[in-house]
């Protein structure tokens, strides 16, 4: 993006090779970026997202669809189309409402209608809408692809109830639950499944590609970020799920290289730290430590947060992989600041454990002062919260209850404190 003198932005539209009035943003993977980047932003920068949006808006009416990885013209690497979810997140966290009603048509629109080019909309939607799933013997990574997807119609469902549309609202929330169509209750994970509705065989937990992204189904099986309390009941309860979330910490941090043929850096970045299947390496991992809050054990949250923070440090090697569009940054800075946006969508965050004595958040209006006492490397587990005052005992936070608090003191203790987890 340029300006003109006149101090008027300007872009090259991709599509036509021509130069356009307007904004446009590129070199971008929302995919990666989702997930902590624009939470980020909406807090310590809400006014750039409003510009972000309107570029969203310049991609779709060059190209027909929504944006899913500019680099610098569409990429369309990646599963899902995960602009949703910034869009969704925007619209719940009151952010450049006046684009919702163009943003609602243009997602709408991208995630519906065929495609004829595999690097816009979404691929493989017919099968989608007729099974209710990516069928594996016609696509790869299709337990992402699904995932993904059914992510996407949650955010759809957001945007709708924001702007009163409850009946579109309710249509697309009621197609965000098709990923359970991917869920064997017996193993515990989203497994891949043919056209004619059976899982593929053999299966094989650990290994990588073919039919996940990036991972494994140890890494790819808990990505309904809108849906966990849904995908928990579904697996048989919070126990069951808090089974599983454990196991995934202290299974060794085995590998296949599975539709991969051969070891990516990825695979030997989880197997080096040896924090079990838990590959902070990489973005589908990175909500996985938040899980436990889920099972009512938001201590495992609170020690497992704190033990994966080492593997950062500020040297020319501080981050344990790829950085990808400052995701994996942004997930530290949440990590420290002791709270993370498991669905982004939903405008709030999950409570973790904070790093420094004291933080502070400068937002447009005022301060967030950010104090934890009692802050010693021994100490795993928060004791207590006070939220302005207040003692506050949930185990999640809003976006808007964040911008209204002044003060956030946390006071950490040895041993998990004996409270209700909420």
């Amino acid at each position: 993006m340029n300006w003109t003198p006149r101090n008027k932005p300007i872009h090259y539209d991709t599509k036509s090779k021509t130069i356009k009035s307007g904004l446009l943003y590129t070199n971008n993977g929302f995919w990666d970026t989702s997930k902590t980047v624009y939470a980020l932003f909406s807090i310590l920068a809400p006014e750039l997202l409003p510009k972000f949006l309107a570029g969203f808006l310049t991609s779709y009416n060059e190209t027909g669809f929504l944006p899913r990885w500019l680099a610098p013209d569409e990429r369309g690497m990646m599963p899902g189309n995960l602009v949703d979810s910034i869009i969704a997140e925007s619209a719940k966290k009151g952010i450049a409402l006046e684009l919702m009603p163009r943003l609602l048509a243009a997602m709408r629109d991208s995630d519906s209608k065929p495609v004829k080019n595999c690097r816009y909309g979404r691929q493989g939607s017919a099968d989608y809408d007729r099974l209710g799933y990516i069928p594996a013997d016609k696509y790869p990574e299709s337990v992402n692809w699904t995932q993904d997807y059914a992510y996407s119609d949650y955010c759809i469902g957001q945007v709708a109830d924001v702007l009163d549309q409850t009946d579109i609202a309710n249509k697309y929330w009621q197609l965000s639950k098709r990923y359970l169509n991917l869920l064997d209750p017996q193993t515990g994970f989203l497994r891949p499944k043919n056209s004619d509705g059976r899982f593929k065989e053999p299966f094989v937990p650990d290994s990588w590609g073919s039919d996940y992204t990036e991972g494994s189904a140890w890494q790819n099986s808990y990505s309904a970020f809108h849906d966990i309390n849904g995908l928990m009941t579904a697996m048989g309860g919070p126990k069951r799920f808090d089974d599983q979330l454990t196991a995934l910490c202290n299974t060794r941090p085995s590998y296949h290289v599975g539709g991969y043929q051969m070891v990516i850096h990825e695979m030997s970045e989880m197997a080096a730290v040896d924090y079990g299947q838990v590959a902070i390496s990489n973005q589908p991992s990175f909500h996985l430590p938040y899980l436990f809050s889920y099972t009512g054990h938001r201590e495992k949250t609170q020690v497992l947060v704190k033990q994966l923070r080492k593997l950062f440090n500020a040297s020319t090697t501080g981050f344990p992989g790829d950085e990808d569009n400052g995701s994996m940054a942004g997930w530290f800075i949440f990590a420290c600041l002791g709270f993370y946006p498991v669905c982004p969508a939903d405008a709030k965050y999950v409570l973790g454990i904070p790093a420094f004595d004291h933080v502070t958040l400068h937002t447009a209006d005022h301060d967030i002062q950010l104090t934890t006492t009692n802050n010693h490397d021994h100490n795993n587990f928060v004791q207590t919260m006070t939220l302005n005052g207040h003692h506050y005992d949930q185990a999640t936070i809003s976006h808007q209850q964040l911008l209204n608090a002044t003060n956030i003191d946390v006071r950490l203790g040895l041993v998990p404190a004996s409270v209700t987890n909420k």
